[in-house]
């Protein structure tokens, strides 16, 4: 499945209305961590077709990062029934980001 790009247009839609779990990735561009977890992030994404992946631009969605609380980043969110339910700041394995979304 491919990784959507998620705004305070879409958010409610994608993520909180979502009949799916969503693992939500908070980054930026200039961020060096975040460009290491892309590629982990797009795995996930590809690997797993029951549930969802999203990226945030925190410096576009600073209105979404404040209100999840996202002060470093790269932080990986996990959504269920529209709520955060684990969270994880940091550059991490995959195996780390699996074991988060249960698998």
């Amino acid at each position: 499945m491919s990784i959507i790009q998620l705004t305070s247009d879409n958010f409610e839609a994608e993520v909180l209305k979502s009949d799916k779990p969503v693992l939500v990735d908070f980054y930026a561009d200039w961020c060096g961590p975040c460009k290491m977890m892309a590629p982990v992030v797009d795995q996930i994404a590809e690997e797993n077709d029951d549930i969802k992946v999203g990226k945030i631009n925190v410096d576009d969605e600073q209105d979404l990062a404040s209100k999840y609380g996202v002060m470093s980043i790269p932080t990986i969110g996990f959504f269920k029934d529209g709520d955060i339910v684990e969270k994880s700041i940091g550059a991490k394995p995959k195996s780390e980001l699996l074991k988060m979304i249960g698998k």
